[in-house]
């Protein structure tokens, strides 16, 4: 056996062979490189790529490249790794050493083994499920008035309410003050905050601590329950419940009597993301909670009131959940609030242009046949665009051209693939770039948006896919590549709304958002007329 431990994963890069050096790359990526510039695409350019792609930790938990680095393992290693790991030498060392690295054990072996150092500021330090808040949190006057709206509206039957404000407009903020009210004259009380996404949960979480430490009277409880942190809910009796949907359906099937327990005690039920109440499994664990006891009140937030762009029956649907009520931001001079919005810098000026992608994606009768019948567009379709090398060397260009004039650029890619694609192509040509998708583990996550949201000057460029639209706040950002097509305007404005935070926010003046087009599918270009789109269905409080 080598005497020398282990060994890092750059010096085993450097020893790879050009087919797993392609494998672990992408064939995908590979092509576009050959296109752009072979040099990038020859044996020493894909090692320097590797070599800059691959996060060291992130690498070790995905079971993909993970199992890509132990084949490229020379025999003396190999069988280093298989001593530590207890597995015995056979014919079958790598195929046993990748079964054996795949237990939860093995991950401290192997960053060892590669000589991976964890970053200590991230991952580890998860916040307590259950903690106490100690009793400086303004409002600005439109946020005032809009909380004192919903304050009237959860007053009156039926007490339920949307409160409809633009993204990057305080909604977090401004229903928080609602909460904190809530708690002070009614306590003990509870509030529950439910959301679907970890980042909006982590956010309200976040937030509650701040607005409680300004606007609270006396010490309450913060729970988190979400992901991994589950704390006892029948405790909980006085303060803040923020839980994830999906995790507290789970709970209600195991025990629907806790879910009716909670119902008693949860006076006001907050839904961040409002148009998503009226799904089935989500419907009826909010009913459940706002309707044990006639005084329960329910606060809708959200700055797409509506399920669809053109579903009316659906958007009818959400206003009867929410009784038909709404507060909308007013401003006192503008037919829109977000024209005020964006003249006192509280968001930035969206530059809207579109890019033809001109792809050579041919859409048949059974993918329109699939578009009528779903919400959104087919999967088949968007892997399809994702592989497609002609869109995706115009969407290269196009981010190349917005880093010559801005510091943080989001791209929505198509796929998760797409996403590290992208990535990886851009890193080849010596730009910062970094992917982040709903696969990224948490740790890994929480590093790369750190990064993303540093003041390094050096521009970078976020890949993602499924995940970052809501709930992820990086005011730098001032330009973003919405390369995903969609048929969804609340997905579309979301996705927006991550790079329109103005010089108030500590945002931009400008964002400038290109949207990429495929002339054969659906899809948006711009968002003008998307804050009034659901008015119809809706009642003005």
């Amino acid at each position: 056996m080598d005497s020398a431990p282990g060994i890092s994963i750059r010096n085993l890069l450097d020893q790879a062979p050009e087919g797993s050096l392609r494998t672990l790359v992408g064939e995908g990526a590979v092509g576009v490189l050959e296109v752009l510039d072979p040099e990038l695409a020859s044996l020493a350019g894909l090692r320097n790529l590797a070599a800059r792609t691959l996060d060291p930790e992130r690498s070790l938990r995905d079971p993909d490249v993970r199992n890509s680095l132990i084949d490229m393992l020379p025999l003396p290693k190999a069988r280093e790794l298989s001593a530590r790991l207890g597995v015995r030498g056979g014919k079958t060392l790598y195929r046993d050493l990748a079964a054996a690295a795949s237990a939860k054990d093995a991950l401290p072996v192997l960053m060892s083994f590669f000589g991976v150092v964890v970053d200590p500021r991230a991952g580890g330090g998860q916040r307590p499920s259950s903690m106490e808040v100690p009793p400086t949190y303004g409002l600005f006057d439109h946020q005032r008035q809009a909380a004192r709206r919903v304050h009237a509206a959860l007053a009156e039957v039926p007490r339920k309410v949307v409160l409809h404000m633009p993204t990057g407009a305080g909604k977090t903020r401004t229903a928080m003050h609602v909460v904190a009210e809530h708690l002070s004259v009614g306590g003990p009380s509870l509030v529950c905050w439910l959301a679907q996404s970890a980042e909006l949960l982590d956010q309200a979480a976040s937030e509650f601590e701040k607005a409680w430490g300004a606007l609270g009277n006396r010490p309450v409880a913060l729970h988190r329950f979400w992901g991994d942190h589950s704390p006892r809910l029948e405790e909980a009796r006085d303060g803040l419940v923020v839980a994830g949907l999906g995790k507290l359906h789970s709970l209600s099937q195991r025990d629907p009597n806790l879910l009716l327990k909670l119902g008693d005690r949860a006076t006001l039920t907050v839904v961040d993301e409002a148009h998503q109440s009226i799904a089935p499994t989500y419907a009826a664990l909010i009913t459940a909670l706002h309707t044990k006891r006639p005084r329960n009140a329910l606060l809708g937030l959200t700055a797409t009131p509506g399920r669809t762009w053109a579903d009316v029956d659906a958007d009818a649907r959400l206003a009867e959940f929410f009784g038909n009520a709404k507060v909308m931001l007013e401003v006192e001079g503008y037919e829109n609030p977000v024209d005020y919005l964006i003249a006192e810098g509280y968001l930035a000026r969206p530059k809207f242009r579109t890019l033809n992608s001109e792809s050579g994606l041919r859409v048949g009768d059974a993918d329109i046949a699939a578009m009528a019948d779903a919400l959104d567009l087919p999967q088949a379709l968007l892997d399809r665009l994702a592989d497609d090398q002609r869109r995706n060397l115009r969407i290269i260009s196009t981010a190349e051209e917005l880093l010559n004039r801005h510091k943080r650029i989001i791209l929505f890619a198509t796929t998760v693939g797409h996403a590290r694609l992208l990535a990886a192509i851009l890193s080849a040509r010596g730009h910062e770039s970094d992917v982040v998708t709903g696969e990224t583990d948490p740790a890994s996550r929480e590093r790369v948006i750190r990064r993303f949201r540093s003041g390094n000057p050096r521009p970078m460029v976020l890949c993602n896919f499924g995940v970052l639209t809501t709930g992820f706040d990086a005011p730098a950002t001032s330009a973003a590549i919405i390369a995903r097509p969609t048929r969804s305007l609340v997905l579309f404005s979301q996705m927006v709304g991550r790079a329109t935070r103005g010089t108030r926010a500590g945002g931009n003046a400008e964002a400038e958002i290109v949207t990429v087009v495929d002339p054969q599918l659906p899809g948006f270009g711009s968002v003008a007329d998307a804050f009034t789109n659901w008015e119809d269905v809706w009642n003005e409080r």
